[in-house]
C-alpha cells in the first residue's frame, strides 16, 4: 500500500463532511452519505492490515515546519488498531445516530453529522501521527470538532457542560502536553516516534523522567485520569450518539491510545521498566480505577453511571502502559478494542431506552426487560464483557493486564483489577437485574416496545462483537504481535 493513502484517509471524512452539509435538506441522502463515507474509510484502513502486520511502516511527510519537524503520518500496529476501532464503529454509530436523532426529533441534525465526520478525521490523524507535532495538532482538532456535539442542545446545562469539557481539555493540552513536547525536543533533539523510545541515551535521572512522564500523561486529558476527569461526566449532557462517540469511538480512546503510544515510542517500555519512572502514574491509574467505580455505584442517572464506568475502564489501559511490561502493552491494546465494543453497546442501550420510554434513571428501569428484551439482553452481554467473564471478549484484555502486573512484579495491581471487577458487577448488573427480575412500576405503560430498528440493530451487532472477540481474539494478537508472548 502506498504511503500517499495515509494523507487521503485522514482527509477523506473531512472532505465528505462538505457533501454531508450540502445534503442537509435531504435527510435520507445526508445519512446515506455519512454511512457510505464511514464504510469506505474503514475499508481503506483495513487494506493496511497485512502490510503493517508483516512489519511495514508506511510513512508520509506532507510538509516541514523546521528541519526534521513536519506534519508526518506513520502507520504502526497501535495506530492501526485505534484507526480500525474508530472507523469500524463509525458506520454503526452513524446508523444509530440517524434513528436516535429522528426518534427524538433533535434539531440541527446536519451540523451534528458534519461534526461527527470532522471528529473521525481528527481521530484518524491521531492514529496515523508520526511525531509529537502531528499528534498535538490533531489532538486539538478532535477537541474543537467535538465541542459543538457536546453543546448540541444549546440549553444552559449543555453550555455549562461544554465549558467544563473545553476548559479541562484545552488547559491540560496547552498547559501540560505542549510543554512536555518542547522539553522532549530540547532534551533529545527530536520529536519523531521511535520503536526504542527517545530517552535511552539522554542521561536523565529517575525523578526527571518521572516528572516528564507525569506531565505527558496528565497532558493527555482525554485519558480522564483523576483529578482531570470531570469533563467526561460533564459531557453527558450531549445526545447519546455523542456519548457513544466520546466513550467508545474517538475521544477517550484517543486519550488512552496516546498514553500507550507515548509510552512505547517516546519513553520506551524497557527504559521505563529499568528506571521505574512510570510507577507514580501507575498508582494514580489504580486509584482512578477504584475511585471512579465507587462513584459509579452512587449514580442513579444511567448515562452518568456509564460515564464514571468509562473513567474507571480507561485507567485499565493507562495501567497497562504504566506497568512498563510487554504484557501490559498487549493488555492495554486489547482493552481498547474490547472496551470499545462493550461501552458503545451500553450507551446504545441507554439511548434506546430513552428513545422508547424517555426514562434515564436506573431506578426507573424496573420491569422494562419485558418490553425491551433485545436492548436489555445486549446491555447484559456488554456488562459481562466489561466485568471480564467468559464467554465475552473482555476476559482477554483483563487476563493480559494481570499477566503484565505479575510480569512487572506489581501483585497489588492484580488485586486492584480483581476488586474493580467486583465493583463492576455491582453497578452494571443492577440494570438488567432490575429490568428482568423486578415488577414494572405502576406508571409503566403496557404499550412500550423496542426503540426504532436503526437503534436496535447497531446495539445488537456490537453486543454480538463482545462474544465474537472471545472466540476469535487472534486478529488482535497478530496486530499486537510486537508485544505478544
Amino acid at each position: 500500500m502506498s504511503a500517499q493513502w495515509l494523507g487521503w484517509l485522514v482527509a477523506f471524512p473531512a472532505l465528505m463532511s462538505l457533501l454531508v452539509a450540502a445534503c442537509g435538506r435531504w435527510p435520507n441522502v445526508r445519512e446515506s452519505v455519512s454511512v457510505a463515507t464511514a464504510a469506505v474509510l474503514f475499508a481503506g484502513i483495513a487494506l493496511f492490515i497485512d502490510p503493517v502486520t508483516a512489519g511495514e511502516r508506511p510513512s508520509l511527510t506532507l510538509f516541514e515546519v523546521l528541519p526534521g519537524i513536519g506534519l508526518t503520518f506513520t502507520l504502526e500496529p497501535l495506530g492501526l488498531l485505534f484507526a480500525l476501532v474508530a472507523s469500524g464503529l463509525w458506520p454503526l454509530t452513524t446508523i444509530y445516530a440517524a434513528g436516535y436523532m429522528r426518534g427524538n426529533e433533535e434539531h440541527a441534525q446536519t451540523r451534528f453529522f458534519v461534526c461527527f465526520a470532522l471528529a473521525i478525521s481528527a481521530a484518524i490523524g491521531i492514529a496515523f501521527s508520526g511525531n509529537l507535532l502531528t499528534l498535538f495538532i490533531f489532538y486539538e482538532m478532535l477537541t474543537l470538532s467535538t465541542y459543538p456535539l457536546v453543546t448540541h442542545h444549546g440549553d444552559v446545562e449543555s453550555r455549562n457542560g461544554g465549558r467544563v469539557y473545553l476548559g479541562i481539555l484545552l488547559t491540560t493540552s496547552i498547559g501540560f502536553f505542549l510543554p512536555a513536547i518542547i522539553i522532549t525536543y530540547l532534551i533529545t533533539g527530536t520529536i519523531t516516534f521511535d520503536d526504542a523510545g527517545l530517552f535511552g541515551d539522554a542521561g536523565l535521572g529517575v525523578l526527571a523522567v518521572g516528572a516528564l512522564y507525569a506531565l505527558t500523561i496528565y497532558g493527555t486529558g482525554k485519558a480522564a485520569l483523576m483529578p482531570f476527569h470531570r469533563w467526561l461526566p460533564a459531557a453527558m449532557v450531549a445526545p447519546t450518539p455523542v456519548s457513544a462517540l466520546l466513550h467508545a469511538v474517538a475521544v477517550v480512546k484517543a486519550g488512552v491510545f496516546i498514553v500507550l503510544k507515548l509510552t512505547v515510542y517516546v519513553f520506551g517500555v524497557q527504559f521505563l521498566a529499568d528506571t521505574g519512572a512510570s510507577e507514580l502514574m501507575m498508582w494514580v491509574a489504580a486509584f482512578t480505577v477504584l475511585g471512579a467505580s465507587l462513584i459509579a455505584m452512587t449514580r442513579d442517572n444511567l448515562k452518568a453511571r456509564l460515564a464514571y464506568s468509562t473513567v474507571s475502564q480507561l485507567s485499565y489501559i493507562v495501567l497497562g502502559a504504566t506497568m512498563a511490561s510487554s504484557f501490559g502493552i498487549l493488555g492495554g491494546g486489547m482493552h481498547i478494542a474490547m472496551h470499545a465494543f462493550a461501552k458503545i453497546t451500553l450507551f446504545f442501550c441507554a439511548g434506546a431506552i430513552y428513545t422508547a420510554t424517555h426514562r434515564k434513571y436506573v431506578s426507573e428501569l424496573d420491569g422494562l426487560g419485558y418490553a425491551m428484551p433485545i436492548t436489555f439482553t445486549a446491555f447484559f452481554i456488554a456488562s459481562v464483557s466489561l466485568i471480564g467473564i467468559p464467554p465475552m471478549g473482555g476476559i482477554w484484555s483483563k487476563w493480559y493486564l494481570m499477566e503484565g502486573a505479575a510480569d512487572s512484579g506489581h501483585i497489588a495491581i492484580i488485586m486492584v483489577l480483581a476488586l474493580s471487577s467486583l465493583l463492576n458487577i455491582v453497578y452494571l448488573l443492577e440494570i438488567p437485574t432490575r429490568a428482568f427480575f423486578h415488577n414494572p412500576r405502576p406508571d409503566t405503560p403496557r404499550s412500550w416496545h423496542e426503540a426504532p430498528w436503526a437503534c436496535v440493530i447497531p446495539l445488537s451487532i456490537t453486543a454480538a462483537g463482545c462474544i465474537v472477540w472471545f472466540f476469535y481474539p487472534l486478529p488482535l494478537l497478530k496486530l499486537l504481535a510486537p508485544w505478544a508472548p
